[in-house]
């Protein structure tokens, strides 16, 4: 695992397994770090699966969590993954965006700005609805939501209708908004790895 900088002073964790043919980007909801255990599990078992991962900060260490919106997020995303685009080893390899929480929007919102390098897109939880542009994400994206919380469930089917490319919403019965209960998120790990490893390694 290598630890980089990236613009605006952001700090990501990248973790690129030899020959891997995609990278996915992560993006975080308020509160919330690249220490996630919650992403790094997901970014675990996509490297297992020979994907590249960057777990970033979308925030600095003297701000405000709660005060950066989602533009301010999605302009730190589109920087990352700029970077992504200029450096080696990783700058040849198929972009994913997980976006989680409130980083589900960004992810989106980065979708719609770069439809010809973001390959794919899975979000978790969050309010995706709330992203503009959604008809212009032509990337195959998922929505994951959890069927104990019905306010993201409706808002997630309301994103997968505005969606413009190829989209499902997967609900996990049983969960919560963060996924805590026994096996949820390992469900949730399991959907996103088949999402990234079907849209980012297959040509």
């Amino acid at each position: 695992m290598s630890v980089i900088e990236l613009p605006a002073r952001l700090e990501g964790d990248l973790v690129a397994p030899p020959g891997a043919p995609g990278i996915v980007l992560f993006a975080h909801g308020h509160g919330s770090s690249r220490h996630s255990p919650r992403n790094q599990a997901v970014a675990k078992a996509l490297n297992d699966h020979d994907l590249a991962t960057l777990l970033m900060d979308l925030h600095t260490e003297d701000e405000d969590h709660a005060e950066l919106d989602t533009v301010v997020l999605t302009s730190r995303l589109l920087a990352a993954i700029d970077w992504v685009e200029a450096h080696e080893p990783v700058r040849r390899m198929k972009v994913g965006v997980f976006g989680a929480s409130t980083g589900a929007a960004a992810a989106l919102r980065a979708a719609a700005a770069r439809p010809w390098t973001v390959a794919a897109v899975v979000t978790r939880g969050g309010s995706p609805d709330t992203a503009t542009a959604l008809e212009m994400v032509a990337a195959p994206t998922l929505l994951i939501a959890g069927e104990l919380d019905p306010d993201v469930v409706s808002a997630n089917q309301q994103a997968l209708r505005q969606l413009g490319g190829p989209a499902d919403l997967r609900v996990v019965l049983g969960a919560t908004h963060l996924f805590p209960e026994l096996g949820a998120m390992a469900r949730v790990t399991e959907l996103a790895t088949d999402w990234f490893t079907t849209h980012l390694t297959h040509h």
